[in-house]
């Protein structure tokens, strides 16, 4: 069995040969193991990072999932230019501008030698003066290309599995890829002006549901992966449900009909939302099931009360475990993981959330080290 047809059988709520390995370094580690600044995977494609994932991928061995490209086409008359504003040896700042035809947006994202980058200038500035402007920001497609998509299974070759992404619409995506202000702003906005909120969350559905359906109508990947980072953290259970939650059923039921499996992300507190996505949508798989103190979920009881229904992911500490751990302690963790949810099937061994840059090689592989051996059925 290779990497894909056990990730697939295993987010399915199935049971594989043994526990699939999937540590989650989808950013840090692939662009440190290039040897070049971050900056040149991530703005440059210097490699392409979908490429340095894989390589990276391939020198640990584990079974990998990423999320593939499906290139969309656009008539509503936007062209974005991308320049560099400032550049050091240490940092570059990069400035995006979308010409539109009622007037240009921009935003900026600040590149580090060797960490991750982060978005510090967002398309909205001022929602109530610039309503006008969300459909150049949530722009619906009118069509698609498959160049990317076939250039990167093509690498692949059908070893791993290659999901088409999408963001849930809610607090978390607003605060932190559409609003200046962030919480702040909204959490004012829904006091004051609900009524923009709302046509926030219209604008996003309209987006992201013609992506899903086009994604799959490709019938080029694997599985649907739905991101919502800091749902809960960002949001609360309360605005969660009232925004992002009629999306994730909406979607779901959409990637059944079409019997393709989903996979949704949300770092953070994330009980709730697996309480939810058990109880009332059609969700394969969640990740990445962090634990306190930055989480707040308990593997195994998670584990006996959903487990039948939806798949699990997660969920090693990737700061006290992997950074700081001792390879004893990996596999210590690693071992209890599968304990608490990996009976019967539907249980991939991951990180909670990202792997730090400087994660011990020798960590990685102590986690397949264990799936080949302990969680072998």
């Amino acid at each position: 069995m290779n990497s894909r047809e056990r990730f697939l059988i295993t987010m399915k709520n199935g049971r594989a040969d043994r526990v699939p390995c999937t540590p989650d370094f989808s950013c840090m580690i692939p662009c440190r193991m290039t040897g070049k600044p971050f900056w040149e995977s991530l703005l440059f494609g210097n490699p392409p990072h979908w490429k340095a994932y894989l390589d990276a991928a391939d020198y640990f061995g584990i079974d990998a999932w990423f999320t593939g490209g499906l290139d969309f086409k656009y008539d509503d008359g936007v062209t974005i230019d991308s320049r560099i504003v400032e550049r050091t040896d240490q940092s570059v700042l990069n400035r995006w501008t979308a010409h539109t035809p009622e007037g240009e947006l921009w935003q900026e994202r600040y590149y580090l030698r060797d960490d991750p980058d982060t978005l510090i200038r967002k398309w909205i500035k001022d929602l109530e003066k610039e309503l006008h402007m969300l459909k150049y920001v949530f722009r619906i497609p009118c069509g698609y290309s498959r160049e990317t998509i076939r250039i990167q299974k093509q690498a692949v070759g059908g070893r791993h599995a290659i999901g088409g992404g999408v963001g849930i619409p809610g607090f978390h995506w607003w605060s932190t890829d559409t609003l200046d202000g962030g919480l702040e702003a909204l959490s004012l906005l829904q006091f004051d002006r609900p009524d923009l909120i709302e046509e926030l969350r219209v604008r996003h559905y309209a987006m992201a549901l013609k992506q899903i359906e086009m994604i799959l109508d490709s019938r080029e990947f694997d599985y649907v992966f739905i991101g919502a980072s800091g749902g809960i953290t960002m949001s609360s259970p309360e605005l969660f449900d009232q925004y992002a939650l009629p999306f994730v059923q909406q979607a779901t039921k959409m990637c059944k009909q079409a019997g393709v499996p989903t996979l949704l992300h949300s770092c953070g507190k994330e009980t709730h939302i697996v309480r939810r996505a058990a109880e009332c949508t059609d969700l394969s798989c969640i990740n990445p099931l962090e634990i306190p103190p930055m989480g707040d979920c308990d593997l195994a009881e998670i584990k006996r009360l959903y487990g039948s229904r939806i798949a699990l992911m997660g969920n090693l500490h990737t700061t006290e475990i992997m950074l700081r751990g001792t390879v004893g302690q990996v596999r210590q963790a690693a071992r209890k993981a599968i304990d608490d949810a990996g009976k019967g099937g539907g249980f991939i061994l991951s990180t909670g959330d990202q792997c730090g840059r400087d994660t011990p090689d020798e960590n990685i592989f102590a986690l397949l080290e264990v799936c080949k051996t302990y969680g072998a059925y």
